[in-house]
Parts: C-alpha cells; structure tokens; sequence
C-alpha cells in the first residue's frame, strides 16, 4: 500500500526523483528473473570513469537457494524488515582497472563513486517499474567477502533490498512513523557558485 508523498520540488524536476524513495515495508511478493535483469540493464548504462565499469552485482531472489545467505549478511536491525523484500543485492567495485590504451592496471579513483551511480540507475529504474529499492550499510562487508567469494582487488560498498512496497503497519511500532518519504535539504544548503562556503 503506498505511503503519501509529501515531496515537492523547488525547481522543475521529472516526478521520479520525488516518487523514489526507500521504503521498509515490503509485500514480499515474487520477483521474476527477467524484472531483475531490467534494473540491472539501467545500472549497465550509468556513467563511470574512463567507461571502466568498475561495478558489481550479486543477487538473490525470495524463495531461491542463495536468498538466505544474503540475508544472513545485513545486521539483526535491517534483517527484521527487509525478509519482506523480494530481491537482494550486494553492491561491489573494482578497485583497479587498465586504461585505454595501456597494458597494466593502475588505481581506480573514481570505482565507487561509479559503483554509486549504477546503484541509483537500478534504484530508479526499479521505481519507473513499480518497485521500490532501499540500501544498507548495516551489513557484515568481511562475511560479505567470504560468503560470496568476493577476491581481492574489490571493494564491498552497500547491501540494497527491492521489493513492493507494502503496509506500514506491519512494521514495529516504532519504524511505522518514519515509514514515508523523506525530505531532502534545499539546493542553496549543498551547492555554491564559485567557492565552497561551510
């Protein structure tokens, strides 16, 4: 059941940066394969340093053999709510990646600033599709490595669940009245023309 939207912008913006949001509460319902691979086709075309791509995906969908170990990794807190997700993904980055035109691999700078956009690629595309995306830091990035068998050379960034977004009223008590979406700070607090103020 959506939740009302309180946003409004104070400057012309399409109406999909106001209806995205990070709901907790979720109807739980089944995700196909094919939805799945639509968020992460947007993710795909996000912009990177260098077209280095440095981003990456692992997954689980509700009721298949890999959604318990994903769950197993976000902290008590955030387990409560997002069981009711219907798919699960950890975000990852490439440290490392070889320029064009060379030969050996050299620091990427830039991997999770770029991680960070093909994250809110897959969040607005998942909410044009109906879905809604929330992401987690509250999560265990060393049992992240070992359980998915993430190597050396790459960064574990954010846990993010998708779901529908379900009643508020089956969450506790005390998440039902933060369960709406939340407002952002003016324009004028976060960007300065010619010199950065404080």
């Amino acid at each position: 059941m959506p939740q009302a939207n309180p946003r409004v912008a104070d400057y012309p913006v399409d109406p999909q940066f106001l209806n995205r949001w990070s709901p907790r509460a979720f109807t739980g319902e089944d995700i196909s394969e094919a939805t799945v691979n639509t968020f992460l086709e947007a993710a795909r075309w996000a912009p990177s340093s260098y077209n280095s791509q440095p981003w990456r995906f692992v997954y689980a969908r509700k009721g298949t053999a890999h959604w318990d170990s994903l769950l197993g990794l976000l902290n008590e807190f955030n387990q409560s709510w997002a069981k009711s997700g219907s798919v699960l993904f950890v975000v990852i980055s490439k440290d490392n990646f070889v320029p064009p035109g060379g030969k050996d691999e050299v620091p990427a700078v830039a991997h999770t600033f770029d991680a960070g956009s093909a994250w809110s690629y897959l969040a607005l595309q998942a909410s044009l599709s109906g879905w809604q995306a929330h992401a987690m830091i509250g999560f265990d990035k060393d049992k992240a490595r070992t359980v998915l068998g993430i190597p050396d050379g790459y960064t574990v960034e954010a846990a993010v669940v998708v779901g529908k977004e379900g009643d508020k009223t089956t969450l506790p008590e005390g998440l039902q009245g933060r369960e709406s979406p939340s407002p952002r700070l003016p324009v004028s607090s976060f960007a300065f023309e010619g010199i950065f103020k404080a």
